[in-house]
């Protein structure tokens, strides 16, 4: 080969080359990424007439990350762990960004709040042993609820420790307490969780509660009234599944204590009669557990007994408040006789303790009797016996009818002066409030004078006895 000859061309290479050229009549080429350069065909193996689309390359991918550890990878799950180290430390500074929120007063970001506390339990479920990960949900759960952020305590903390063990609606109706405890409880009560979800269970109803009261204080609206007796129907299973068991008396008397809370409001805005059998359960199973039947229990079980009372009265039917009333002090009275059947006399404190409880009960009593007997009844001619308060102020007690009947019943100021309020305090009589008078009896009338005549007596400080006698 001559270096100065040419290689000679084939006319098929040649005719590639000029239709390769731009021609001067074609439009313009839409600018793109540069195209590649042409690959030969001998290179590729394949044939003088076959072809093949062009490729552009695939960039190339970084390497997928593992992901993190989890704990137990450094060891036992403690304080000293890092994955442990640094999760108590993201929740501490998120409790810590709402303490001073609150502490500052103002007006914090709830999304804020509830995307950080909702990526902390993301981040950290898959790297933390199970029963620690329950734990601290609801450990963070009762610390919001101490800082009263109900709700999220109520979605980020109970609701998610709940959803963790089944998936079933608790609100749904129909809810008895098998299902409850075959989704919740499968393993018995013995289990070491059992008494954690009886408290998730009881902590997760009283913050939905709270959210209830946040946006209807009043309980104004019928969805909020219709929530507030779901929330007593799922306390209400919950100490039915606990009665039985000594071990979870504390259940069922926190139980009671939410119950009668919830009561109370609803009694206000006129749901006696609805809420009566819930005070009654909650009455009945103070009675039921024998560890809540110790004298310690007793003043709470007698203000039970005084609001299943009390609504017998907003209902309209005294003479079955009467009856409770009088069968609660039986039991008080049952209770006093076991006590001093013990070796050791009562203490000063003991001896309160039934004071207070037999003075509710009387109170509740005379509610009643005050009134009852002095009613004329229906078809008989009697003589109306009316004192004449204005000259009777200055002479001492007992005065009139009503002041006898007070000094047969109460041996203290303090205990006369409370039963005064309790039989003034009347939802179905305008007593105290101005406006224009019901039409009632008018020996009702009467007895009402009397009640407010001796009870202002007592207030400008006119001691009828000198001394409480505590028996």
């Amino acid at each position: 080969m001559h270096h100065g000859r040419r290689c000679p061309v084939s006319a098929r290479e040649h005719k590639q080359r000029a239709s390769a050229r731009p021609s001067l009549c074609s439009p313009p080429t839409p600018r793109g990424p540069p195209a590649l350069p042409p690959l030969c065909s001998l290179c590729l193996g394949e044939s003088e007439g076959s072809a093949m689309a062009e490729l552009p390359k695939s960039r190339a991918r970084s390497p997928t990350l593992p992901p993190p550890a989890p704990a137990i990878f450094y060891g036992s799950v403690d304080p000293r762990n890092p994955v442990v180290h640094r999760f108590e430390s993201d929740l501490s500074d998120c409790l810590g960004f709402l303490k001073r929120k609150r502490e500052a007063g103002a007006a914090s970001s709830k999304d804020q709040e509830t995307t950080s506390l909702f990526n902390i339990w993301n981040n950290y479920r898959s790297r933390l042993p199970d029963w620690y990960y329950n734990e601290t949900l609801v450990k963070i759960g009762d610390q919001l609820m101490e800082m009263k952020e109900h709700k999220l305590a109520f979605l980020y903390c109970y609701e998610q420790y709940l959803q963790q063990i089944s998936g079933i609606n608790i609100n749904k109706y129909g809810l008895d307490a098998h299902q409850l405890k075959s989704n919740f409880f499968p393993n018995g009560f013995r289990d070491q969780s059992a008494t954690r979800t009886f408290h998730v269970l009881q902590a997760r109803n009283i913050c939905l509660y709270k959210i209830v009261c946040d946006k209807d204080s009043d309980l104004l609206n019928q969805d909020s009234v219709k929530t507030c007796f779901g929330i007593l129907t799922i306390l209400q299973l919950v100490m039915q599944m606990t009665l039985p068991h000594e071990h979870l008396c504390w259940i069922v008397y926190n139980g009671t204590v939410h119950m009668y809370t919830i009561c109370r409001h609803l009694m206000t805005i006129g749901q006696s009669a609805k809420v009566l059998e819930y005070l009654l359960w909650a009455s009945l199973c103070m009675e039921s557990s024998i560890p809540l039947l110790a004298v310690h229990y007793l003043t709470w079980r007698a203000t039970l007994y005084a609001a299943v009372c009390q609504c017998y009265y907003d209902c309209q039917s005294g003479i079955h408040g009467e009856v409770f009333a009088r069968r609660g002090l039986i039991k008080i009275d049952e209770l006093k006789q076991m006590e001093f059947m013990s070796s050791s006399p009562l203490s000063t404190e003991t001896k309160k303790k039934f004071k207070e409880a037999t003075v509710k009960m009387a109170a509740m009593i005379f509610k009643r009797t005050v009134f009852e007997p002095r009613r004329r009844p229906k078809g008989v001619l009697r003589p109306r016996i009316k004192a004449n308060l204005k000259e009777a102020q200055h002479l001492p007690w007992p005065r009139t009818i009503t002041e006898r009947l007070l000094m047969e019943i109460f041996d203290c100021n303090s205990s006369i002066f409370f039963a005064i309020m309790a039989a003034l305090f009347d939802k179905n009589r305008r007593t105290l409030i101005p406006g224009p008078s019901v039409p009632d009896e008018i020996e009702v009338r009467d007895i009402i004078a009397e009640l407010c005549f001796a009870g202002a007596d007592i207030l400008d400080g006119n001691c009828i006895y000198t001394y409480n006698m505590i028996e």
